[in-house]
């Protein structure tokens, strides 16, 4: 099963609150993305967004200009029939984060637990010059990944774990820090994973 199957297949096995990363308000997300908005005509675009509630609060929150990516067509589906008439007002892609090639630049480019995937040298790279070409100079990184102290694998899938520190440096070359701490996640199932994250700034 490659990576499009197996995403699909939790998409159309699972209930949304059945996943582990579930939110019914993505409250850290929502308010990491309010604070770097400049407008709520700020350019935003959610990677892995797939049917999570991060776009639907976007849109409650006056915000204009929402993307959400994900790599999964069924998840991408799910997303726009629970938003009814709202998702017209959402531009949807269905892409692999590794194949997607951005044909316009982003205010904020907003990443919970898509990075931490990219475990093989040559795909963080790739990644890395996603972002800095497809964020706008004095735009904003949003990153969140498990942190060192977090599960080995999501959805049955080996990850990277990244603290701090590392996730900052990381991306020094072409973005500053603004701000970064941990967070306990608390899963629909009872169990807690902890997270990195960092809010990094577009050097101009």
């Amino acid at each position: 099963m490659n990576k499009k199957e197996h995403w699909n297949n939790i998409y159309s096995t699972k209930k949304i609150n059945e996943v582990s990363w579930y939110q019914r308000v993505p409250e850290t997300s929502l308010e990491l993305i309010k604070n770097a908005a400049s407008t709520s005509n700020s350019k935003i675009i959610d990677i892995g967004g797939g049917d999570s509630f991060l776009a639907d609060n976007l849109l409650k929150e006056g915000f204009r200009d929402v993307t959400v990516l994900d790599i999964s067509s069924n998840a991408i589906e799910k997303a726009k029939n629970r938003l009814g008439e709202k998702a017209l007002n959402v531009d949807f892609i269905v892409s692999d984060i590794i194949d997607f090639e951005a044909t316009s630049t982003y205010d904020i480019w907003h990443d919970r637990a898509v990075f931490h995937f990219l475990t093989e040298q040559d795909q963080i790279e790739k990644y890395k010059l996603l972002v800095k070409n497809a964020i706008k100079p004095g735009g904003h990184l949003i990153i969140g990944t498990f942190s060192e102290n977090g599960p080995d694998k999501c959805s049955g899938i080996a990850i990277s774990k990244y603290s701090m520190q590392e996730l900052t440096e990381l991306f020094s070359d072409d973005f500053s820090l603004e701000n970064s701490f941990q967070e306990l996640h608390s899963t629909p199932f009872n169990t807690e994973q902890e997270f990195t994250f960092v809010v990094l700034k577009r050097l101009r």
